[in-house]
């Protein structure tokens, strides 16, 4: 699916919705905003399909899991202000689009949009994105949650949860030229409640995935990395190096599983393990980070296993040269899995 310019764009108010929007030759009713972050917004949207013989958007979606019963999905909206971030998008597109796994948020259909400015707007383009809806939220959310009622994930269902993300990852890394996600976090984490059976986790938003395997050999470059990393990559999930980087370096898919790591501490938790020191007066998140610095809070009763514990450790080694790759974590958390399941 190329990125496709057409005169068809949608006239409605950009924070409250309503309307409808041509996707290329399909058509979509918006119904309510599900969130918005930055120059983006995400709206659950409804096919519209005015001729019953027309199959509408289901023709073009590979898997036929992802076609939705009801017509609904969500449309993320991006609003584009010059010729960086148009690129920005455009490779968004492209790397998602080479993406097909159940634990990893599928692309289904997008468009590019030239738009005429305004006095009311600023931006020159509009960019369509379609994907499957997830309703339940995301981990971040389904986390602030059960904080507030004081529940917690099973050690079970954490275990499962971090596998499939673990899964997700392997695809990404496994590219004859691999991948790196490099905001793997529980905002980025969708998660549905299935009955009867554990959580199903997708890792969503490809917006800061880049080839993963980088030389640096400059102070200029370890520069422009933590520069770029500052953009891309959430603080308090961002692995050691892309704070602190050297000027001769080789960076790899492992600054994801510095993310992974914390991401399974928040799973325990609800947090990172190091944004304790934001809130400490003196404290700083880049020197925790750097020093590997984690504070265990008060879990469940009973709590999670040292086993996990320790895990986490493992994947939260400052020097990425001797923390492990994704096919090491996955041989892991399933020995986990066989001693812990209930």
């Amino acid at each position: 699916m190329g990125c496709s310019f057409s005169g068809l764009n949608a006239l409605y108010d950009v924070v409250n919705g309503g309307g409808d929007v041509w996707i290329n030759e399909n058509r979509f009713r918006i119904l309510r905003q599900l969130g918005e972050g930055g120059f983006a917004y995400v709206f659950l949207v409804k096919e519209v399909i005015s001729d019953p013989s027309n199959p509408g958007i289901s023709k073009k979606i590979r898997d036929s899991s992802h076609v939705s019963a009801d017509g609904t999905y969500a449309m993320k909206k991006v609003l584009i202000q010059n010729s960086e971030q148009l690129e920005l998008v455009r490779e968004e597109i492209r790397i998602s689009s080479q993406f097909s796994h159940p634990n990893l948020l599928p692309l289904l259909d997008h468009a590019i949009i030239a738009v005429k400015a305004s006095q009311e707007q600023s931006w020159k383009h509009e960019a369509y994105l379609l994907f499957p809806v997830h309703l339940d939220g995301t981990l971040f959310d389904i986390a602030n949650t059960m904080k507030a009622k004081k529940e917690f994930f099973s050690t079970s269902d954490v275990l499962q949860i971090f596998r499939q993300l673990c899964s997700g990852l392997k695809h990404m890394h496994s590219f004859e030229t691999p991948y790196a996600h490099n905001d793997v976090k529980p905002g980025n984490v969708l998660v549905t409640y299935r009955k009867g059976q554990s959580p199903l986790a997708i890792l969503m938003d490809f917006g800061s995935s880049r080839p993963a395997r980088k030389q640096i050999r400059s102070r200029t470059e370890a520069l422009q990395l933590q520069e770029w990393a500052s953009e891309h990559c959430s603080a308090p999930f961002r692995a050691s190096e892309l704070w602190d980087c050297p000027s001769h370096a080789d960076i790899d898919e492992r600054t994801d599983i510095w993310s992974l790591g914390c991401t399974l501490f928040a799973i325990m938790y609800g947090v990172s393990p190091f944004e304790y020191a934001l809130g400490e007066s003196g404290g700083s998140l880049q020197l925790a980070i750097i020093n590997a610095q984690i504070k265990w809070p008060n879990g469940p009763n009973p709590s999670y296993p040292d086993a996990l514990h320790q895990f986490v450790t493992w994947m939260l080694q400052p020097q990425a040269t001797v923390r492990p790759f994704i096919d090491d974590i996955i041989i892991h958390v399933d020995k986990l899995i066989t001693k812990f399941s209930t």
